[in-house]
């Protein structure tokens, strides 16, 4: 499992230099709100993803910078050591070791991660996007080839759109956009069908186990390529895309369906379910790509008990303790209930507190 051990965050939101020397198994940060817990979980997220989770690089820059920078050194499952340092604000780089990579995507999937954030609950309440970039993140951190479907098809598809909305677009081009787009759409559909199927078990399970077995939840993969191919998909819409001057079928439309018995758990579900079926969620991303890698991810945990009863919480600790799970950072405002959770769950821990984005060891 890759280890982060030591990281050096500046101008990165509230952060104005910080560095920290980090435990392998369980690093708390408490404080109150707005003081920069989120922030240096977002930081750590960076250096796997080279992107925020939450916003655009432009916000991420600290009032007064003209840049921010992040360096992470991690010990890898291979025994040696790596140097990851990012700088953005303006032209973004990214560099290992010193070397720059000559895409970003090279980078992803090298250090793999989850996060558990209370923004999590936009994948219950609001549209497909927020599901699909979800399962983008995670089957691209495991499979380099649908990383590079998903950037081809969206260079194609904007291209695609820009025709529709020249007015008078070139259909001969879009057959050939379309010829192009077919493959990279199978490939995507297969990608995220294969994800779906190797989930739902798992979501079921840690579910079960956070809940105490009170509700059964389900996670259904639906997309239109499900009952026809691509070509079909499109020459049935070409008129409609025409009319309206943007592609309204294809991938881009996919979307996943969570369900608590039988029902959407948006509409049924109390908050303190659909903070644990999110919970579950992670947990059950986190437990498929340790199988298929083989590598225990980083896993982030940003305020994590936010709106579960004692009873959730004693399950979700359990959870925690009873897997091999790697290096975990948990954050949480109130510094008596993590001190008393994490002493009871391992001896290899580090305390931090926040405060105006200075971090203190305790």
């Amino acid at each position: 499992m890759p280890v982060l051990r030591k990281i050096v965050v500046q101008n990165f939101r509230n952060i104005e230099l910080q560095e920290l020397d980090f435990s392998a198994k369980l690093n708390c940060i408490t404080g109150g709100n707005g003081e920069g817990k989120t922030n240096l979980l977002d930081a750590i997220w960076y250096l796997s993803m080279t992107k925020s989770a939450f916003t655009a690089d432009r916000l991420n820059i600290r009032y007064g910078a003209s840049s921010f920078a992040i360096s992470g050194t991690y010990e890898l499952p291979s025994g040696l050591s790596t140097r990851i340092a990012i700088q953005a604000g303006g032209e973004k780089r990214i560099r290992r070791d010193d070397k720059p990579y000559s895409r970003l995507s090279e980078h992803i999937g090298l250090l793999p991660v989850v996060m558990v954030s209370p923004s999590d609950v936009t994948m219950v309440s609001e549209s497909g996007d927020e599901r699909r970039r979800f399962a983008n993140s995670v089957i691209s951190q495991m499979d380099r080839e649908y990383l590079d479907a998903v950037q081809q098809y969206t260079r194609f598809l904007s291209q695609r759109n820009s025709l529709l909305r020249s007015g008078s677009p070139d259909e001969g081009l879009m057959d050939v956009l379309d010829e192009k787009m077919s493959p990279l759409a199978e490939r995507i559909v297969a990608g995220r069908d294969s994800f779906a199927r190797g989930i739902a078990p798992l979501v079921k399970d840690f579910y079960e186990r956070i809940s105490g077995g009170k509700e059964a939840v389900e996670v259904h993969y639906r997309s239109q390529l499900q009952k026809g191919t691509f070509k079909d998909l499109m020459a049935e819409n070409r008129q409609r895309d025409l009319a309206l001057g943007y592609t309204f079928a294809g991938v881009q439309r996919d979307d996943f369906a969570f369900e608590m018995n039988g029902h959407a758990i948006r509409n049924c579900g109390s908050q303190g379910q659909q903070k644990s079926f999110l919970v579950a969620l992670k947990f059950a991303q986190y437990g498929i790509m340790k199988e298929r890698s083989g590598v225990a991810p980083i896993l982030l945990l940003d305020d994590l008990f936010d709106k579960l009863d004692m009873g959730r919480v004693q399950n979700l600790l359990q959870t925690v303790a009873g897997e091999d799970f790697g290096q975990i950072f948990l954050s949480d405002s109130n510094k008596l209930r993590v001190n008393s959770i994490v002493d009871s769950i391992t001896e290899d821990r580090s305390y931090f507190e926040a405060a105006g984005g200075v971090f203190t060891r305790l």
